[in-house]
């Protein structure tokens, strides 16, 4: 399966921006919301907000997870929601620990390879819907998502995942935020970690520390003083070694679908010169030459072009009578 991608913009900073900004909505009047609380343990809790397809059966479940900073109203997510409804999925936008105003149900934050809770959430799916379940990730939602794929192998939990400007090496990313380039994407996601430590601080003064705050100048910094000792990593660098996709990528048995571009300014993209795209039959590079990071804003419509091919790739995989999926070619457009 190919589909042929003309960007509007090939100003790969341009399209990040347009893509953040464009706006999106899901028709809550056709499809109304339902909130999901999903308790993980007896300290931590997340939500999902959840969208049925209408009065006939779902053709299979989609469960969406955002990127860094983001939330289930990230508009990458509600633009391909509103999509998925169109065609008969259920979908369930899940907020990551703390986020979309969830702080007050999670003692901890979330982190690149935090896989227990959507887990949680995708085990209780299945006990209310069955299969098929379809899992797609964001940016780090991706890293979390393919993980997750690597650490079940084979399963009957998910149906086939779908991976979007995906930083699979996190070390080489949290690096490229710190090119002059990407002073402002790295300016806006320290600010949001840091407000999220002093809002957690209020609440949790056992785990959150704003004094040390002050010595935080970048990501790495963050990662470094947070989020490896909250979990336990130690140090940011052997939190980004073992957190990362990369490491779990060989070890993916269903049908996994990446989608990135040559030009995205925050993943490199020589960290998908990864052996296991070659050697494992289970996943699928797509790779456009322009897009940006979660850009991919067609020139013509439908304007949101990664909707379109990542539905088309799983109403193949759910007609599959098989389990063995579609393998959709290596693609490089304009």
């Amino acid at each position: 399966m190919t589909s042929d991608f003309e960007p509007l913009f090939r100003n790969p900073h341009l399209a990040t921006i347009a893509g953040n900004f464009w706006p999106r909505s899901i028709d809550e009047t056709r499809f109304p919301q339902a909130r999901k609380l999903y308790r993980v343990d007896d300290k931590n809790a997340v939500v999902s907000i959840e969208h049925q397809p209408g009065s006939l059966p779902a053709r299979g479940q989609i469960v969406f997870l955002h990127g860094l900073e983001g939330s289930a109203s990230a508009g990458y997510i509600q633009s391909f929601a509103q999509h998925s409804l169109e065609r008969g999925f259920g979908v369930h936008r899940l907020n990551m620990r703390t986020c979309g105003g969830t702080e007050d149900l999670c003692e901890t934050f979330y982190h690149s390879g935090l896989t227990g809770d959507p887990l949680h959430v995708l085990e209780q799916i299945f006990g209310r819907f069955g299969a098929p379940i379809y899992l797609i990730g964001f940016s780090l939602g991706g890293n979390v998502a393919l993980k997750l794929a690597g650490e079940l192998g084979q399963t009957s939990l998910l149906a086939g995942v779908c991976a979007v400007s995906t930083p699979i090496d996190l070390a080489v990313c949290v690096r490229a935020l710190d090119r002059p380039s990407n002073c402002l994407y790295a300016r806006r996601f320290l600010t949001r970690l840091k407000d999220r430590v002093r809002r957690k601080a209020a609440t949790s003064p056992g785990f959150y520390s704003t004094g040390a705050l002050e010595d935080v100048r970048s990501i790495w910094d963050f990662d470094d003083r947070f989020t490896a000792s909250l979990f336990g990593f130690g140090t940011a660098a052997n939190y980004y070694a073992t957190q990362s996709a990369a490491r779990f990528l060989h070890l993916i048995r269903i049908p996994t679908l990446v989608i990135c571009s040559k030009d995205d300014p925050i993943v490199p993209f020589q960290v998908y010169d990864h052996p296991a795209f070659q050697t494992n039959p289970a996943l699928s590079l797509v790779a456009t030459k322009h897009g940006g990071h979660l850009g991919f804003l067609a020139k013509r419509k439908p304007r949101f072009w990664i909707d379109g091919v990542a539905l088309t790739w799983i109403e193949h995989l759910a007609g599959d009578s098989s389990g063995r999926g579609t393998k959709v070619e290596h693609l490089t457009s304009a």
